[in-house]
Parts: C-alpha cells; sequence; structure tokens
C-alpha cells in the first residue's frame, strides 16, 4: 500500500494542493478530502491509487470494507491532522545519503481499529474458497494482529516497506485517529454489504440441530434408554429370584402341614415327573407284573424297561393327528429317494447333463473390477448425479499424493534443508518421469494456465525459489513466512497455496502456528479426468509408472537414506488394490476343504465311538494246540479293527464335499449366463458359506440311513430270530436293537433302496424346510440394490439350492451305492477289494448306546435342561442376553471403512492414516444448478449473492448462511460463485478485467494488448454497471461476455478472471448458444470418520433440497464420496424392512411346513433373538451396519432356521400315549425331539459351521474377517444357543399339538414299536429298571 521509495521525515504543516491534485485526491480517498489540505505528493497519491486498485478486486464487494480500508490509508498517507497520529520514532539513511523513515508509530482509536477488523474479516475471495482477510491481513484473528500484519516492514508482497507498530499507549502528543467505522449491516447501500460477506445481513434459517454421537437424555454414564432396560430387568430378575423363594419356602410350609399323608402323594407326583427327565424314582411301584397287562409279552418287556413305557405303546395309545403337508411330502421324499436308490447310474447321468447345461455360462464368466459399479446401486440418486457430473463437467480430479513423515518422531518435525531438497529431486523426478507411450506429468496435468503452463503440484517446494541458494538459518524463516501469507509466495501456476495443502501436523506456538516443524510434508499433482477412453487409458499408463517408481524407488530409498516413511497413492492405486489377487488365500480355502473332508469321513463312518481297535481273542478263535500261556496272552491283545476300513464314509465324504463345489460352479456358471457378473467376495466367501451350509444335510441324512440300517438292515433277520428263539449262538445283534420285534407281521428287514428311501423321506421335510429358508433368505438379500451384495446373494442363493436338490438326489443315489459297498464288505476308496465274510462278521463291535454326542445328550443333557429350575435359568438369562443385545445394537454405527476392503499389508491403509493424522481438508462439494437459466434476470437472481437485487434465500446465500453453522452443514469455506464474480468482472472501475478495443468495442483486447488500445467493457455502456444488476447481461450478450470470461486469466491484474478458477465450472449445449448447468463450489470439513462422511452426504442433501424449495432451481450436490454413501441414505429403512420381511418368511415357511402357527411362532421368535444377538455383538465388536452386515443379517435369519426346523419338527413328530397331557406331554416330546436330532444338530450342523468358518480367521482380507469370520461366528454360536437351548425350554410351555410323521397306519405302528423298544427305552428306564443305565 505504499511507494517503494521510503518516505522522508517531514514535520511541516499540511498543503492546500492545486485543483487538479484536489479532483485526483477526491476520486482517490473520497468526499472528505474535498476541503483542506493534504500531506501528501501526486507521486504518493498515485501510489496509494493503484494499490487501492489491486485490492479492490478483492474487497470492494463490500462497500463497508473497502470504503473503511481506503480511508484508513488515506488518512494515513494525506490527512492533513496526519502528525496528530502518526510519529516518526527511527530513521535511517538511504543509499543516496539521504534519511529516510525507517519506523513510526500509528495510533488508532480502538473504535474505529474494530470496526475496520469486523468490516473485513468475513469478506470472501470466492474463486480461491477463501477470505480476503486471508489476502489482506495474513489470515488474521484479530483487529490487532489484521494491523500488524500490514504494519509489518516486508520488502515483497502486501505490507509496508517501513515498520509501522499500532501501540496500544502512546504519548500525550498523540491523539489517535477515531473515525466512525463503516458497518456492513448498515441500511446505507453505501456500507451495506451482501450475505456472502456480512453474516449479520444473512437470512436466518430454520434451525437444524447437529449430528449427535449419542441419546442426549443420560443417567450418569447410561443413556435414558440402556439405564430404563437395565433397571427394568434387574427388578423383574429380583421378582423373579424372590417369586421362587416365596414358592419354595410356601410348599415346604404347605407339605408340613398336610402331614404325612401329604407328602406321600406329592412324592408319588415328583417321582413320576423325576422319571420322565430321567431323574431317580423311588422303589413303590417300580415294576409291573405280567398280570397287569392284557399281552403278556408286552407287560413283561414293558417291565425290564422301566416307568412310562405305555406312554409310547402303540397297543394302549391312539394314533395321533396327521399334518397333510408332511404326509404329502413323506410320500414325494420316498418315491424320489426310492427313484434314486433304485437307478443310481441313471441319476448320476441326469444330474451331469444338467450341471453341464449350467456350466455353459462359464463362457460369458467376467470379475468386475469398478468401484463404483461394485458398490453403488445403479439406479441410485448419486449414481445418477455423478453420470450427469462427468458428462456436463468432466470427471472429478485425480489425485496422486504422497506424505512423507519421521520414522522416528522428531521435535523439530520431518523439515531439514537436506530432506527438502531430496524431496525436490522427487519431485522433479515424478515431473519427468516417461510412460511406456511417452506420456509425461506435463501431458496430463491440470495447467490452470493453459497447455505448457506450469502443473499445479501442491507442496511446500511451490513457495521456496532455488533451495540450492538457500541457507541453513534462513529457510525456516522463508518457509514460515510464505505459509502464513500465501499470498507473497505465489506458486508456479500463479495461484496462493495454503498450508493445510503441503503440511500436516503443524504444532502451535505462543505465536500462532510453526509450518517450519510439521509432522508431515504433503505433496499432490493434481491430475485430470476424463470421459475420453484413451484418454483415460494414457492417464493410468503414467499412474501405474508413478506407482512402481514410488515402490520400488521412493519407497526404500527415503527409508534408508532420509529415515522418512512415505505413504502415497494415485489413481489407479484404489481399485488395483481392491482388486488385487488373493492368491495367498488360495491355501486357506483349500485347507478349509480339507479340514471338512477329514471332520466329515471321520464323524460319518461312526455312529458309535470311534474305536481303531477290536475285543481281544475269544477262546473260540485261538487255534487248538497253542499252549495255555500263550492263549492267555493272545486273549489279552486288542487286535486291529478291520471292520472300520468298511464302515468308514471316506469316499462318501469326499463325494458330498465335491458335490458343493460342483453346486458353486454350476451357480457361477448359471448367473453368468444370465449376465451377472462375479466378484472377489463371491469367489472367496461362497465357498465356504456353501460349504459349511451344505454339509450339514450330508451328516443328517446319513445319520438317518444309520438309524434305517440298524431297525431294517440286514443283520435285524438274523437278531429277531435269535432273540424269538430265546438264542444267541454267537451271531451279534443289530447295534441298535435292544429286544426282539413284538410283531413278526411285521418285516423287519428292508432293502437298501427301501432303506435309503426311508431316511429321506424322514428328513426329507426337515432339509426342505431349512433349504427353502436359507434360499429365501438369500433372496431376500438380493433386494439390496447395491451390485456386489446383491449378486453375492444370488449366487449363494442358487448355489444352496442347487446344493440342496444334488443332496437330494445325486447324493441319495451316493448313499445307496455306499451302502451296497458296506453291505458287501467292500474297502472304502478301494471297493474292488473286500474282507472275508468271517472277517467281516467277527471285527462288527457294535456300540448300542450310539456315539458320545448321542449319551450325551440322552443321559445328561436333555434331563438337566427339562429341570423346572434349569428352564426357569435358561428363560432369566437368555432375557438378559437379549437386554444386552438390544443395549448393543444401539451402539451400531453405519459405514464401512475402506481400509477394511483392502489387503492387510496393501500400502493404501498407511495412506488413509496419513489422511486421517496430517491432512485436515475436506473433500470438496459442488452445488450444481442444472435447470437455472442464467441468461434471464430472475434465474440469475435465484443464484446470485452480492448484488442487491438478488434473492435473499438465494443458492449463493443459502450456502453462506450454511457456512456460518458448519456444525450442522459441515460446509468449511466460502463457495465459489461464478456468476458473482463474472458480473464483478464486468465492473469498469477493474480496468484490468473485462477489456474491448476502443477503435471496436465488439472486439475483446487480449491480455498482451496495451493499455492505450483498450477500455473497460461497460464503461461507456447503458444502464452504467451497477450493484442492483440493472442493465447487465442477459441473453446472447450474456452468453458472449461469459465465454471471453472463462478464457479470461486470474492473476495478479485481475483475480476476477474466469479461466482458472472456474473454467470447468459451467457447462454449455453442443451448439454453444445455451449454458445447460453451472456449479458452485466449496469444500466440507475435515471428514475423519464413516459417522463424519454420512453426516456430510445427508447435510449437503439437506441443503440442496431446501434451495431447490426455496428457489425453484433445480439443485444437486455432488462430491466424489457421495456414491458410495448413497446406501446410507436409505439403509436404516432398508434394514428395518428386509429383517421385518424375512421373518415373516420364515414364519410363514416354518407354520405350514410344521403345521403349527404356535410352533412357527416359536421358531421365528427364536430366529429373530439369534439375529437380535448377532446385532448386539455388531456394537460390542465394533462391525458397522452396511450393505456387507445387512446382507450377513439376512442369512442369519435362513441359517438360524436350520438350528430350529430340525429340532421343532422332530418336537412335532414326537407323540406321547394318551396318558400324557399337558406340560408332561410337551416335556416328553421335547425330550425326544433332543435325543432324536440333538445329536446331528450339534455334531452336524454346528460343528460342521464352525470348522467351515473358522479358517476364515487367517484370511489376510480384514473385509472377510470382520463381515463375515466375525459375523458368522457369532450366527453359530448363537443359533446353536437358541436352537438347543431356548426352543425346546420354549417349546415345553407353548409348543404346538403334536402329529405324526408318518403318513399310515402301519407305518405309525412299527415307527412306534420302534420307538418303545429301542431309542425310548435308554431314557424311559429308571435307574432301579432291569435294563437301566
Amino acid at each position: 500500500m505504499f511507494s517503494p521509495e521510503l518516505p522522508c521525515p517531514d514535520s511541516g504543516i499540511a498543503t492546500d494542493p492545486d485543483e487538479e491534485f484536489r479532483q485526483s485526491l477526491v476520486s482517490v480517498c473520497g468526499p472528505s478530502f474535498s476541503t483542506g489540505g493534504a500531506c501528501c505528493s501526486s507521486a504518493q497519491l498515485d501510489t496509494l491509487a493503484e494499490n487501492l486498485k489491486t485490492v479492490s478486486p478483492i474487497i470492494s464487494s463490500c462497500p463497508a470494507c473497502f470504503n473503511n480500508f481506503r480511508d484508513f490509508f488515506c488518512s494515513f498517507t494525506c490527512s492533513p491532522y496526519q502528525g496528530t497520529f502518526v510519529q516518526v520514532t527511527s530513521t535511517q539513511t538511504t543509499t543516496s545519503g539521504e534519511t529516510a523513515v525507517k519506523s513510526v508509530d500509528f495510533a488508532v482509536g480502538e473504535g474505529f481499529k474494530q470496526g475496520f477488523f469486523d468490516s473485513c474479516k468475513y469478506v470472501q475471495m470466492g474463486a480461491a474458497n477463501q477470505f480476503a482477510m486471508d489476502f489482506i491481513g495474513g489470515g488474521a484473528k484479530s483487529a490487532d494482529a489484521f494491523l500488524k500484519f500490514m504494519g509489518d516492514k516486508k520488502d515483497v508482497g502486501p505490507g509496508s516497506p517501513f515498520q509501522i507498530d499500532y501501540p496500544r499507549q502512546w504519548n500525550e502528543s498523540m491523539t489517535p485517529l477515531t473515525r466512525t467505522p463503516l458497518d456492513c449491516a448498515s441500511q446505507d447501500l453505501g456500507s451495506r454489504c451482501a450475505c456472502v460477506d456480512c453474516p449479520s445481513v444473512c437470512p436466518t434459517l430454520p434451525y437444524v440441530p447437529p449430528p449427535s454421537d449419542g441419546s442426549s437424555c443420560r443417567v450418569g454414564m447410561m443413556s435414558c434408554f440402556t439405564f430404563t432396560l437395565t433397571l427394568t430387568y434387574s427388578l423383574a430378575l429380583a421378582a423373579f429370584i424372590a417369586l421362587i423363594i416365596f414358592r419354595a419356602f410356601y410348599q415346604r410350609r404347605h407339605i408340613q402341614l398336610e402331614g404325612e399323608e401329604g407328602v406321600a402323594l406329592s412324592t408319588g407326583d415328583a417321582g413320576s415327573h423325576q422319571t420322565l427327565i430321567g431323574a431317580t424314582s423311588t422303589q413303590s411301584g417300580h415294576h409291573l407284573t405280567e398280570s397287569a397287562s392284557s399281552v403278556a409279552g408286552l407287560s413283561l418287556h414293558r417291565a425290564h424297561l422301566g416307568r412310562g413305557t405305555s406312554l409310547l405303546d402303540p397297543l394302549e395309545a391312539t394314533q395321533p393327528r396327521q399334518h397333510k403337508l408332511n404326509a404329502w411330502l413323506r410320500r414325494f421324499y420316498f418315491k424320489l429317494g426310492y427313484w434314486c436308490a433304485s437307478k443310481p447310474w441313471l441319476t448320476f447321468a441326469i444330474a451331469a447333463a444338467v450341471i453341464g447345461v449350467l456350466n455353459i455360462g462359464w463362457a460369458r464368466f467376467g470379475f468386475e473390477t469398478d468401484p463404483v459399479k461394485l458398490w453403488v446401486a445403479p439406479g441410485s440418486e448419486s449414481a445418477a448425479q455423478k453420470e450427469y457430473f462427468d458428462q456436463y463437467f468432466e470427471p472429478f480430479y485425480r489425485t496422486e499424493q504422497l506424505f512423507f513423515t519421521s520414522i522416528n518422531e522428531e521435535p523439530d518435525g520431518v523439515l531439514t534443508l537436506q530432506r527438502l531438497k531430496y524431496i525436490d529431486d522427487v519431485q522433479g523426478t515424478i515431473s519427468s518421469l516417461r510412460s511406456e507411450s511417452g506420456i509425461r506429468l506435463e501431458d496430463i496435468c491440470l495447467a490452470p494456465a493453459g497447455q505448457g503452463t506450469p502443473c499445479v503440484i501442491q507442496s511446500p517446494l511451490a513457495w521456496l525459489g532455488d533451495l540450492d541458494n538457500e541457507e541453513e538459518s534462513t529457510w525456516r524463516e522463508t518457509l514460515n513466512d510464505c505459509a502464513t501469507t500465501p499470498s507473497n509466495c505465489l506458486s508456479a501456476w500463479g495461484q496462493p497455496l495454503l498450508p493445510k495443502y503441503a503440511l500436516g501436523g503443524i504444532p502451535q506456538s505462543d505465536a500462532g502456528p510453526v509450518y517450519s516443524k510439521a509432522s508431515a510434508v504433503v505433496m499432490t499433482f493434481v491430475v485430470p479426468d476424463s470421459m475420453n477412453a484413451t484418454h483415460k487409458a494414457l492417464v493410468e499408463e503414467w499412474e501405474r509408472e508413478l506407482r512402481s517408481f514410488i515402490e520400488k524407488s521412493v519407497v526404500p530409498t527415503t527409508a534408508a537414506r532420509h529415515g522418512m516413511k512415505v505413504s502415497f497413492s494415485t489413481g489407479v492405486s484404489l481399485e488395483e488394490e481392491l482388486n488385487k489377487s488373493t492368491n495367498t488365500d488360495v491355501p486357506i480355502v483349500i485347507m478349509s476343504y480339507l479340514v471338512m473332508f477329514v471332520y466329515v469321513s471321520l464323524t460319518l463312518g461312526s455312529s458309535g465311538r470311534i474305536s481303531f481297535f477290536a475285543p481281544s481273542y475269544s477262546d473260540a478263535e485261538i487255534p487248538e494246540g497253542f499252549f495255555p500261556k500263550a492263549k492267555y496272552y493272545l486273549s489279552r491283545i486288542r487286535r486291529p479293527n478291520l471292520r472300520m476300513i468298511v464302515t468308514s464314509k471316506v469316499s462318501l465324504g469326499l463325494f458330498g464335499i465335491i458335490m458343493v463345489i460342483i453346486a458353486v460352479l454350476s451357480s457361477v456358471g448359471f448367473f453368468s449366463l444370465l449376465g451377472v457378473r462375479a466378484t472377489l467376495i463371491i469367489a472367496e466367501v461362497i465357498p465356504f458359506l456353501v460349504l459349511a451350509v451344505g454339509v450339514d444335510n450330508v451328516f443328517i441324512l446319513v445319520h438317518e440311513l444309520d438309524k434305517q440300517n440298524a431297525l431294517h438292515g440286514p443283520s435285524t433277520a438274523t437278531s429277531s430270530a435269535n432273540g424269538v428263539n430265546g438264542g444267541n449262538n454267537g451271531t451279534p445283534m443289530s447295534p441298535s436293537i435292544r429286544a426282539p420285534s413284538l410283531d413278526d407281521s411285521v418285516p423287519t428287514q428292508l432293502p437298501a433302496e427301501d432303506r435309503v428311501a426311508r431316511a429321506l423321506a424322514k428328513m426329507g421335510p426337515s432339509i426342505f424346510l431349512s433349504t427353502v429358508t436359507e434360499v429365501v433368505a438369500f433372496g431376500l438379500g438380493a433386494l439390496v440394490p447395491m451390485p456386489a451384495v446383491r449378486n453375492f446373494a444370488l449366487y449363494a442363493a442358487g448355489s444352496v439350492l442347487l446344493d440342496g436338490l444334488l443332496q437330494m438326489t445325486v447324493f441319495v443315489s451316493a448313499m445307496t451305492l455306499d451302502l451296497r459297498r458296506v453291505e458287501s464288505s467292500r474297502i472304502d476308496c478301494v471297493p474292488c477289494f473286500r474282507l472275508s465274510q468271517r472277517v467281516a462278521l467277527m471285527e462288527t463291535a457294535p456300540n448300542p448306546e450310539g456315539s458320545a454326542v448321542t449319551r450325551f445328550v440322552r443321559k445328561r443333557y436333555a434331563p438337566f435342561l427339562l429341570k423346572k429350575e434349569v428352564k426357569a435359568c435358561v428363560l432369566a438369562a437368555f432375557t438378559g442376553l437379549t437386554v444386552l443385545s438390544l443395549i448393543g445394537v444401539r451402539h451400531v454405527h453405519m459405514g464401512l471403512d475402506q481400509r477394511l476392503a483392502l489387503p492387510s499389508d496393501s500400502y493404501l491403509i498407511d495412506w488413509f492414516n496419513a489422511i486421517d493424522n496430517y491432512y485436515e481438508v475436506g473433500p470438496p462439494i459442488y452445488f450444481v444448478a442444472a435447470s437455472a437459466d442464467a441468461t434471464v434476470r430472475r434465474d440469475q437472481q435465484h443464484l446470485c449473492g452480492r448484488f442487491t437485487t438478488c434473492d435473499e434465500f438465494s443458492l449463493a446465500n443459502v450456502l453462506e448462511a450454511e457456512r456460518q453453522r458448519e456444525a450442522s452443514s459441515f460446509i468449511a469455506e466460502p463457495a465459489a460463485s461464478w456468476i458473482d464474480d463474472f458480473f464483478r468482472w464486468l465492473n469498469p472501475q477493474y480496468t484490468s478485467c473485462c477489456r474491448v478495443r476502443k477503435n471496436d468495442p465488439n472486439t475483446f483486447c487480449l491480455p498482451r494488448d496495451s493499455e492505450r488500445r483498450c477500455q473497460p467493457c461497460f464503461e461507456d455502456h447503458t444502464p452504467a454497471w451497477n450493484i442492483t444488476l440493472e442493465g447487465l447481461p442477459q441473453g446472447e450478450e450474456f452468453m458472449r461476455y461469459v465465454k471471453q470470461w472463462l478464457i479470461s486469466p486470474t492473476n495478479d491484474e485481475c483475480p476476477l478472471g474466469g479461466q482458472s478458477a472456474y473454467g470447468d465450472a459451467l457447462s454449455f449445449s453442443a451448439d454453444g448458444k445455451t449454458l445447460t448447468a453451472s456449479s458452485f463450489r466449496t469444500s466440507h470439513t475435515p471428514l475423519k470418520q464413516q459417522k463424519d462422511f454420512i453426516n456430510a452426504f445427508a447435510a449437503a442433501h439437506r441443503i440442496a433440497d431446501n434451495i431447490a424449495s426455496l428457489t425453484g432451481t433445480q439443485v444437486f450436490p455432488y462430491s466424489m464420496f457421495y456414491v458410495f454413501f448413497d446406501q446410507y441414505a436409505h439403509l436404516g429403512s432398508m434394514t428395518e424392512e428386509t429383517i421385518s420381511l424375512g421373518l415373516l418368511a420364515v414364519l410363514i415357511i416354518t407354520s405350514l411346513a410344521l403345521g403349527s402357527v404356535k410352533t412357527g411362532v416359536i421358531v421365528s421368535c427364536t430366529v429373530g433373538l439369534t439375529v437380535l444377538n448377532v446385532g448386539g455383538v455388531m456394537g460390542v465388536w465394533g462391525i458397522s451396519l452396511n450393505a456387507l452386515s445387512l446382507v450377513n443379517l439376512v442369512i442369519a435369519l435362513g441359517i438360524a432356521v436350520e438350528f430350529n426346523a430340525h429340532v421343532a419338527r422332530a418336537f412335532m413328530g414326537a407323540v406321547p400315549g394318551s396318558q400324557a397331557e399337558g406340560q408332561k406331554e410337551r416335556d416328553e416330546r421335547v425330550w425326544s425331539a433332543l435325543v432324536e436330532v440333538g445329536p446331528s444338530v450339534l455334531s452336524g450342523i454346528t460343528f460342521t459351521k464352525l470348522i467351515g468358518i473358522s479358517v476364515l480367521a487367517m484370511t489376510r482380507s480384514k473385509l472377510l474377517e470382520v463381515y463375515y469370520f466375525r459375523m458368522w461366528l457369532t450366527l453359530i454360536v448363537s443359533g446353536a444357543l437358541h436352537g438347543l437351548v431356548l426352543l425346546p425350554v420354549i417349546l415345553s410351555f407353548a409348543g404346538g399339538e403334536g402329529y405324526a410323521l408318518e403318513d399310515v397306519d402301519e407305518d405309525w405302528m412299527r415307527s412306534a414299536v420302534r420307538r418303545r423298544g429301542d431309542e425310548y427305552a435308554p431314557f424311559l428306564a429308571d435307574d432301579d429298571s432291569v435294563m437301566s443305565d
């Protein structure tokens, strides 16, 4: 603001200027100088005028600021009373020997000083998304700092050539400059500023509360919700315990009052119930005599079994009701099983043909790798807006960014002169880097001044000159000065670079930020993206070359020689890392299948204990002639159990796993044929999922076939004959037959095909129920519009469906062949070899009690669970678990940290961490006016903000009002209003901006044209340029001027030029005659967490919708991350709807399949609690809610049904005799269900799923670990607990009425005899019965 020549001290009085000088003085300093003297020369006045002209485009949009600024410096320079408030404090001798001013004191009154600062502190430079105070006051935050910046001596840039001090205390000879400052909110048009420059005049918007981290209602450290639930549960639990204690006390007191007779009656009842659950019975009435029964043999057998057997006696019980759907399914599956078992090779051939057809689609197989196409719903609003923005404004910039940080923390930060020189070398090398096609940075970079001009490279080097000339003692001062006042150190591309773009981790001191001690150096190469595929391919080629150079050269060299760590990203990095080959996960997949294969093979082949050794040799087996001692030792030796190599199921287990693989491959082929592209998540997760789900049915079918073999296998007839004759003759009984058949008319031995068909008929409806619910659950997951998730759900649903179909057809045929092999004593895996009949018979060592799991469930678990006190504890415990889950669900946050989607060793993880730790820059945001016709005055008023006739709630004004409440709006910077800067560019006061030829006003002057040949565009315009918009361009005139503005350079002479700041802010029609759309640029506050991005997305759309409703203009916000966060706008409601639909589907399916609405409701509630439990663990384990976790919650519905369906169906089919009623009847059926299917659910469903999923813990992908391993592990554990603990307890209280699983009298009678004589005998026998365990 001062002449570069230093003024000389002058204590003379002011002189009256001549007329010409007076006119110049008034034109520069205003009418206050129209009278009186002046203390400045014409040269000083000319310098002041030029400087005011320079600053005018920056602050003249606010008249109050500009007039206060002008008055301040005009008073300092020319006021006739200058000597009263300015005092020279020191002088210096110039090179010419003259005495010049070195420093002065300028006394300014507090009122004027503060008013001056207040009028200017909010004035904006929209083109730079900054405040004018950053340029004229160095970003000052107070009036004193503002004046200090302007008074500090500076050799270059804005400031003074000598030191000006503004003392708070001055001597008595000085009188401070005390003027009434102009107020930006004044009603005087000569002072009043627009909303964008003066918040006081901004319209008042409706209050919008900032997003909260949690409930505002709290009780101590707990939210009101948590406190209420905890208190309610605690009181209920205390009341429950008190009730139990009171009831026990009351019953004891009642027994004492009743006397001995009452005690005896009570004891008898208790003993009856204890018999039901396997407890020790009393001694009275333990055995039934033969005369007590109408059938002697039957009564004798019941006497051996113990009390309660009559409940299952078909001769004393009425046949229960039938369920038509179950009967139809049973007949269907029997016919299907019998056909497949009778024609195994034809079944294989048909299946192979179908599989071959399905796999034709592999010819169209392909992976989707574009992140946008993977994670964004095609019909989403944000996707359409992104497409619109890319089409009309070009895609957003591609960022090539590096962070340099110290490996070891250093007190002086990362910067040293040596490191700066090295960083300069790296920047230079990258700038000259060539791709294979010869592309260099200068060919693709953002160059604001045009192709061939300097590229935008944001780094501290933009502030510094030649580092070779920098000295160790001065470089820090230079860097601090430039970072403090970026306008003093313009970059090579002509724009100031703010320190937040170049430095990170800046420490603070009492004097302000210490930029030279920053913890991180940021280097960013800005590269425009393009819709042109050819150009984009060239850019990506250079980026891959850059990535290779940084990885192989910069990273190791920087660490080894300079002690710095480099974190970086290129434009191709994210897509490459998201789709990086997962070869390191291949061994995990293989190991998963191997472990499952071993488990299935060992478990399927052992219906009882796994014994590798047979009993010792008997005397009959030792040939005669052995010495007595030799015979003794031989009888003690345990020989190898050769029968195991026949009964093992290695080949059958392998076949079951191969079917899983075939199902997955066929599903992929089918959906590939339909054009559904695969993803890497599908490739990695679905094999685990289908393996864990599919093997369950294999266990269930094989275990049921073992039971059918025990009842109707080849040894059954022999056993029956031996039982009838009363002898054994050394032939072992069937492993499962504990007593002879009571009805010789019922055949006990059935062909292999019949047994396999009966096994499928028995378990087919359960498999149907679980498969249908799982497929429906996956189908509901396909409702999620995100392609990666939808495709995953479709592929998974297809795989599960195909696997279920193969199991009920092809695997049935395989079981038949395997059964024939076993019965012919052929060795597993090598069926061409067989054991001799003698060895096969002698090596058979049946275990009549079943497997260890079966014995545990029958003897320990089921009786224990059905005790009254245990059931009460179970209900109390699961109620508490539900309360905890409800609390946990409220701590589940939305989002998906993109670091989780990357391999655990990806270099991008370090870059994301550096962004969070050091980069205090928010993502840019554009508010696009899609329907406003800016050539029409009314739409101009809808958009502008700096003119008096602009709408009060125009787009620019609303954005500024929202910026002032950034906690709610997440807008951090002033919006760049192109229309305001364009109209101000036309202002003839700015003689260096819009210029036309004097001799041809229709021709625009070029930047190189001299001043004498040009004049301002609106100098002679009628009406003259004014702040009311009257006379400013419209229609064709508007288009003519705006196109010229867009090619006018943005420089010191005219900061309002549109080339650099707004070159991509406007979009024209193809013929260039109309303006189709325009954008207003600003930026978000720094967003660090997922919730910040979600809240910013929601706030931007709220603001755009508000603007659209106020102006009638179609407005939408766009930022590069919106397209990925669009899902969260509807995810909460989508989650509720999807899970509700899933539960409704489960209710309908289970109610129909089980034949009881009551039981269906119980199963649905148990499934719902399982899902709720998974959601609660998500909150505890820090798993966010997103499309992936939503699909997993839907999957949880289907898989949870599998834990419940088999138990519920067994409960419905476990029908006791006529003597059992109410609670006792339901307890018996629960016990029967647990014994019948509990072992299969535990070993065949729970363990297989745990084994199949556990290997995911070793994956290198955090995404798979968090969203698949953790969630599925929680699901399996929760599903097993709810299915095997909670469900039986609830069924024992409120289960529906049972029915017969069989559909004809003969089958029901035979099954009842089987139940009476075999499976339930260990349960019904009391400790004192003849056959008691």
